[in-house]
């Protein structure tokens, strides 16, 4: 069977977007564990205990500055898939809190936050590997590691702290789970990665092959 170039693109933007679904899930894993949460997640939290809206609200609000500061300091326009992520995690976000609630027990919520963590790694992997764009938060990192001539692991690390101090400021919730979180999503999101761009990467190239020999 013949797989056309429309077909590819169509696969690779729904892995896309069920990536970022996937995402979005493990991120409110994490948030309704209450145990702390993500740098980003507590200043969401904090923005939305402080001004009110939702937290994926918030989430779209400040993908939206990064971006657009992004756009500023390169003179380019982000990829398409930065938008969509702009708009679609937030959404997201804010559908997976109305349904899910919280453990009632501390084993619940430590076993939540794990799989949050796994879940969000794996969401991660899965949305980058078609290379559809990358998120707000690493188009700015991009940007800024451009202009400044910094690592972007040193970009985002200083990122993370920064809007760490300001979550925990606003009143956003910082425990154990923001600890275990940082020190435990970029070797996971790394794994995570590593398979899902392997996998996507032999399943253009096998459509690509049946394409040529048609």
């Amino acid at each position: 069977m013949k797989t056309s170039v429309p077909d590819q693109k169509f696969f690779r933007w729904s892995v896309y977007i069920i990536g970022l679904i996937i995402m979005s899930l493990g991120i409110s894993l994490t948030i309704l564990a209450d145990l702390g949460s993500a740098p980003w997640d507590v200043l969401h939290i904090g923005l939305t205990n402080q001004f009110g809206l939702t937290i994926g609200t918030w989430t779209i609000i400040m993908g939206f500055i990064t971006l657009i500061t992004a756009t500023m300091l390169t003179k380019e326009w982000p990829k398409a898939g930065a938008y969509l992520n702009m708009i679609l995690v937030g959404v997201f976000v804010d559908i997976h809190l109305f349904i899910l609630t919280t453990p009632g027990t501390l084993i619940g919520q430590g076993f939540m936050l794990v799989a949050g963590i796994l879940i969000m790694g794996f969401g991660i992997g899965l949305y980058i590997s078609p290379r559809c764009g990358a998120g707000p938060r690493d188009s700015f990192m991009l940007a800024v590691s451009e202009k400044t001539g910094m690592t972007a692991s040193r970009i985002r690390g200083l990122m993370e702290i920064v809007v760490l101090a300001f979550g925990w400021y606003l009143g956003g919730p910082v425990f154990i789970g923001t600890i275990i979180f940082s020190l435990t999503i970029g070797p996971v999101t790394g794994h995570c990665l590593v398979l899902c761009q392997t996998w996507m990467d032999r399943r253009m190239e096998r459509g690509i092959s049946v394409e040529n020999i048609h």
